[in-house]
């Protein structure tokens, strides 16, 4: 029987690429989104993996939301946490509304998910839990103190619940993407994204297909030995 995934805002971006290399390894795939209906039932239409709208960032909506899954699919063997927001300003300049959408949304996802599936997973004995941080968090970047947070959250977050999962063959682990070819970066002004470019030691942008297949592995039947490890995905510009 094939493993049930959940991928948070997998219908777009890297969490469509984390989607679609998932059924490509056999997963049966519920993607989430919280938005856009007409761009969810394309990604649907065109993949035939479903899509389920909640708020991650809404505990409740997130235990119903996980029902809704199960009910539908099965029980949930993989979560991978990728949902994520960004409003940037400087500290003078960010709001607490700023601040708290980000960290409720990224990282306060990331609990939501995992204390509604971590559970199930625990007493079935497999699991496989992916939190999708960022270079951000590992480095920091102006003008970004929520976003940073959230992200370094995530990474702190991983090695935790990986403590209390490894007995019961539940991973737990993060990858740290650079600066990926998404919809995101393409809004990045042509100029200061050639300043970002430059910065990355292999002289481009990541694929979010990259991104994809470092997920992939982690939450294989041969990625049973790795947990609580961050894997960085970000062309050399962040070594440590």
């Amino acid at each position: 029987m094939a493993r049930v995934a959940i991928v948070t805002g997998g219908t777009r971006g890297i969490g469509e690429a984390i989607s679609l290399a998932l059924q490509e390894a056999g997963v049966t795939v519920a993607a989430t989104y919280a938005g856009n209906d007409e761009k969810a039932k394309a990604f649907s239409d065109r993949t035939g993996i479903a899509a389920f709208k909640w708020d991650v960032g809404d505990f409740a909506a997130t235990e119903a939301g996980v029902k809704a899954v199960e009910d539908a699919i099965g029980p949930v063997d993989i979560v991978v946490n990728n949902a994520g927001i960004t409003r940037d300003g400087t500290l003078l300049k960010m709001t607490w509304e700023m601040w708290d959408e980000v960290i409720r949304t990224n990282l306060g996802g990331c609990f939501n998910l995992a204390k509604a599936t971590f559970p199930g997973m625990r007493t079935r004995k497999w699991g496989r839990i992916v939190n999708i941080g960022s270079i951000n968090g590992q480095a920091g970047q102006y003008g970004q103190v929520n976003y940073a947070a959230a992200k370094s959250g995530i990474h702190g977050f991983t090695k935790a619940l990986a403590q209390e999962g490894a007995r019961f063959g539940v991973t737990v682990n993060a990858i740290a993407p650079g600066y990926i070819d998404t919809d995101m970066v393409a809004a990045v002004p042509a100029d200061v994204l050639e300043k970002i470019v430059a910065k990355i030691p292999v002289g481009r942008l990541g694929q979010a297909s990259e991104i994809a297949r470092g997920v992939t592995f982690l939450c294989s039947e041969e990625g049973g030995f790795v947990t609580g490890s961050t894997l960085s995905i970000n062309g050399g510009q962040h070594m440590y």
